[in-house]
């Protein structure tokens, strides 16, 4: 297995493999690996292997009042997790009292309208603080029902059961929740952490090829950002992660897991070194933003957001240009856009961009790489007329 890096958390860090052994570890424990985010009293487990769906005994042992809530979408009710879900919870503790409610499937659905249907089902069904909330879903799931846990009754506990690439490698971990705005994406939410992590590789045989590759592009970012060695696995290894093969599933979501996690228990609220999980996101949103949401998936959006980044960052003489050609390379292969949508203009990525997150005192800062494989900052320190060489070269 490749060396980890760990994060520095500094406001404008090189984070990557380079700066030291990693302090997070995939610990196997009957058949289960186990990565620990370590947040002092809010540390949590990721619990990763097959068949954990049906486990009631490791999601119930999170589960710690009389009640629960488990919010999921059209599609994966459709499938039968949901019906899975709730036998595994009761299935041992028939005292257990489980409500659902069953959101419509999108991230065009993921905004503070639809929100409240699991406030309303929470209410209708008399549930108090000591409840927990389910997250059963993608991101979009995910996300929503974390900030449902974060504002209910000002805050109950929540358990997060990826059931995508994007959710398992990324959004379910590290407690960031919200939903989107007409202006922006992201930009209603809060930093709330889970109860636990639940993946079930098993899960994904059933997800489209479209959105398991859409996730494959946010596994890429680790190897770019903190992670090279990573990077070159994945150069050897993307097709049998495309054809599902098992085990480089569950080896490329442990990896992926593990960084995440160590950039967490460094920097939880994103003042620094957690930005850098951002690579190719400023860009990205703007386009996700800019089409409306749910026109390109989100690994879609970022994908062709990090090939710009990628393509800022050797303007600004700050890497290689084989680092460029491998990234796109590598994307390409993950079936995952490299080049961005004709409706773009670049007044909407600059508009669109000026309402970043990330930006400071009206100040757009942008991860870009830099160094080796691996490397990257976190800044705002850059020749402003090198975006717009970027900005020119791919809007068509």
């Amino acid at each position: 297995k490749p060396r980890r890096g760990r994060a520095t958390p500094n406001a404008s860090p090189r984070a990557g493999a380079r700066s030291g052994a990693g302090t997070a570890r995939a610990v196997a424990m009957d058949g289960v690996d186990v990565v620990n985010v370590d947040l002092g009293d809010r540390s949590y487990p990721i619990y990763i292997g097959t068949g954990l769906l049906d486990d009631g005994d490791a999601l119930r042992a999170h589960v710690a009042g009389s009640t629960a809530l488990v919010v999921t979408n059209e599609t994966i009710a459709g499938l039968g997790y949901l019906d899975r879900t709730v036998k595994a919870l009761t299935a041992k503790d028939s005292k257990l009292r489980v409500e659902t409610v069953v959101l419509p499937d999108g991230e065009e659905h993921k905004n503070l309208e639809v929100l409240n249907a699991v406030y309303t089902r929470a209410l209708e069904t008399r549930l108090d603080r000591g409840t927990t909330f389910v997250a059963l879903g993608g991101g979009v799931i995910g996300d929503m029902t974390g900030y449902a846990a974060a504002s209910y009754q000002r805050g109950v506990k929540f358990v997060q059961i990826p059931t995508t690439v994007m959710a398992m490698v990324d959004s379910s971990v590290g407690g960031k929740t919200g939903v989107n705005h007409a202006l922006g994406k992201n930009m209603i939410g809060a930093f709330y952490q889970p109860e636990c992590v639940l993946i079930d590789i098993d899960s994904l045989k059933t997800l489209p090829d479209r959105e398991f590759a859409s996730g494959i592009a946010e596994v890429v970012k680790y190897g770019l950002i903190r992670d090279g060695p990573f990077f070159e696995w994945l150069e050897a290894n993307v097709d049998k992660l495309l054809a599902r093969d098992t085990q480089a599933i569950a080896y490329a979501v442990e990896r992926s897991c593990v960084n995440k996690a160590e950039v967490v228990a460094a920097d939880e609220r994103e003042g620094g070194v957690r930005a850098t999980l951002n690579l190719g996101h400023t860009f990205g949103h703007a386009i996700e933003t800019g089409l409306g949401y749910g026109e390109w998936l989100h690994g879609e959006a970022v994908s062709a957001g990090m090939c710009m980044a990628a393509d800022m960052s050797l303007r600004l003489g700050w890497i290689d240009a084989s680092l460029k050609e491998r990234t796109i390379a590598l994307l390409n292969k993950c079936k995952t856009p490299i080049d961005v949508p004709e409706k773009m203009t670049v007044q909407m990525f600059m508009d669109l961009m000026a309402v970043d997150k990330k930006a400071a005192n009206g100040k757009l800062r942008l991860i870009l790489l830099k160094g080796e494989l691996g490397e990257c900052v976190f800044t705002g320190d850059f020749d402003q007329s090198k975006l717009q060489e970027t900005l020119d070269a791919y809007v068509k």
